[in-house]
């Protein structure tokens, strides 16, 4: 008889967030799952198994979860179907009988979410009620990562977030909190955690840390909505992934980004990376 594949599958993990978890579990000596649509990309990490799985596959998926007690979903690379993709990845978790799942959503998550793809979020959440699943959802802020990424080729941030914050998080923060999750889950069944920094920053602040650690001027332009439209024409991506970059300035310009929590440090026991120790060390 074949030995009993590992109980904790994590998917993402030929990603930050969910390779990041899974080398982090691995290395305390705990057997995994690894999903992966391409397994070869996948990390070979000691008693972890890799199974090929692609969200919105069907069968090969139901096949891929099937003794699957805790499953860590890692939200799908932003796609025009993305929401579709985790709807059939749900059903086929559902299907498998996966006991619990660990998805990491949105911090401001809605129905109505000014960020347009936290919409998608939020109607993943509702799949995975819906579908009877016990639960966690890890609310994750923008990732702090992105913000250096924000600055262009000519020293300029560009979007129209006026003078909002964000207290955005560092992808190892939230991977370090998932596998605190995952370690132990059943105390954190049904809970919702909002993984933020322990700063809310401005892009003013963001272009004057990034320009502080490289040494080069930075600044940060507050565009209109015309002009952030028109000044990423030139990229030719489709309207809705433009609507995702725009609202994500957007969005911070709300407020909705801004409140901080200390959900991280409760899961981790340690304080959130700041932007200035992210920049350190990289």
């Amino acid at each position: 008889m074949a030995p009993a594949l590992p109980a904790v599958a994590v998917t993402g993990v030929t990603g930050a967030v969910g390779g990041l978890v899974a080398r982090a579990l691995a290395a305390e000596g705990r057997p995994l799952r690894l999903l992966a649509r391409t397994p070869e990309r996948a990390p070979s990490l000691p008693g972890c198994v890799v199974l090929p799985s692609s969200y919105g596959d069907g069968e090969p998926s139901v096949a891929a979860l099937r003794g699957v007690r805790t499953l860590f979903m890692v939200s799908a690379a932003e796609h025009q179907d993305r929401l579709g993709q985790h709807r059939a990845f749900v059903a086929a978790a559902a299907e498998a009988g996966v006991q619990h799942v660990v998805y990491t959503s949105f911090a401001a998550a809605a129905e109505d979410a000014v960020f347009t793809l936290g919409r998608d979020h939020w109607a993943t959440e509702r799949a995975i009620v819906d579908a009877g699943l016990a639960h966690t959802f890890l609310r994750d802020s923008f990732y702090l990562d992105f913000l250096p990424e924000t600055v262009g080729e000519d020293g300029v941030i560009r979007g129209p977030a006026g003078d909002g914050r964000v207290a955005a998080v560092a992808r190892a923060d939230v991977a370090r909190a998932a596998a605190a999750v995952l370690r132990d889950p059943e105390p954190h069944r049904g809970a919702t955690y909002e993984l933020t920094g322990s700063e809310a920053l401005s892009f003013a602040d963001v272009a004057a840390q990034v320009s502080a650690a490289q040494g080069g001027p930075v600044a940060y332009v507050d565009e209109t909505l015309e002009e952030a439209y028109a000044s990423r024409t030139h990229y030719g991506a489709p309207r809705w992934e433009v609507d995702a970059w725009v609202s994500t300035y957007t969005a911070i310009a709300t407020g909705q980004l801004a409140r901080d929590t200390d959900d991280v440090q409760r899961l981790t026991g340690r304080p959130p990376l700041t932007l200035r120790q992210l920049l350190a060390e990289g």
